[in-house]
């Protein structure tokens, strides 16, 4: 048997879910348990992540199951995960990434949205990337899982919101009819690790790294490992208004980088082998 950590949303659920049906998929005949926490990031529902001056809102419960022996691993949206994991834990699989992309829900497009609208999200990332294309636009904090926060969005709360489209998509949630899926390479760059799950365990647990290693995808944990390398080596949390995404091209790689700054955006695209994407995007970004 193996014992899964999760947080509680309805999300976090169907990732646990998804992540037991593929051991058992791997492995016939194993046993899996979930064992669901609510987080401290699911409790306060006021604060703004960025103001909660801590790290890993989402993922301290669920690390505390595993390092205290009641769950042998915990399931991770990738993008929640500091960059560092605490002593004694490390990722051992990471699955297969989900569309990354952001979509607009509430309207057809940012251009049709109008002027001075005010969007309701609690990213410094999606703020710094919307602003600098739609400059008058107003923004507003909405926390809460995927169903409350389209809820604000039908009632009125706010014009529009933007999310990923894989939380939509892995809840069986169709794109209302007002939105529009936001291109990652110009318009609206997601978080690093958006789209993909995360599963770590115990660093001495040679079993359960066995076990979960039979589940991870190598193009998945190779993007991944390039846009937290970049994260990383900017110090950043979920505070720092940055988009990052790597993705395989024809048997090389391409990414894209931006960073909110005082007064816009800096942006960086690059091609080249994984090796050496995040020094020299962290290079660009540094100057």
């Amino acid at each position: 048997m193996i014992r899964l950590a999760t947080r509680a949303s309805p999300l976090a659920m169907w990732q646990a879910r998804h992540t037991a049906a593929l051991l058992r998929r791997a492995h016939p005949g194993l046993r899996v348990e979930l064992v669901p926490v609510t987080s401290h990031g699911d409790i306060d529902l006021t604060t703004p992540l960025y103001a909660m001056g801590t790290v890993g809102v989402f993922c301290k419960e669920v690390h505390a199951l595993v390092l205290s022996g009641r769950a042998d691993a915990g399931v991770h949206s990738c993008k929640d995960l500091p960059t560092t994991s605490p002593e004694g834990l490390a990722v051992a699989a990471v699955l297969q990434r989900a569309d990354p992309r952001d979509v607009l829900v509430g309207a057809a497009s940012l251009d049709a949205l109008p002027a001075n609208a005010v969007i309701g999200s609690s990213s410094t990332r999606r703020r710094a990337q919307l602003a600098a294309l739609r400059p008058d636009l107003r923004f507003t904090d909405l926390r809460g899982n995927v169903h409350t926060r389209l809820g604000k969005i039908a009632r009125g709360e706010a014009a529009a919101t933007c999310m990923a489209i894989a939380g939509l998509r892995r809840l069986g949630l169709s794109t209302p009819h007002a939105s529009a899926v936001l291109d990652p390479w110009t318009t609206c760059t997601p978080a690093p690790g958006q789209g993909a799950v995360a599963v770590d365990c115990r660093r001495d647990d040679k079993r359960t790294r066995r076990l979960l290693a039979a589940i991870s995808h190598r193009d998945t944990a190779t993007a991944v490992g390039i846009e937290r390398n970049v994260l990383a080596g900017l110090a950043g949390g979920c505070s720092l208004p940055l988009g990052c995404l790597a993705q395989r091209v024809r048997g090389s790689w391409r990414l894209v980088a931006r960073l909110g700054l005082d007064g816009g955006l800096r942006t960086v695209r690059l091609d080249g082998p994984a090796a050496t994407l995040a020094e020299r995007a962290l290079g660009q970004l540094r100057a």
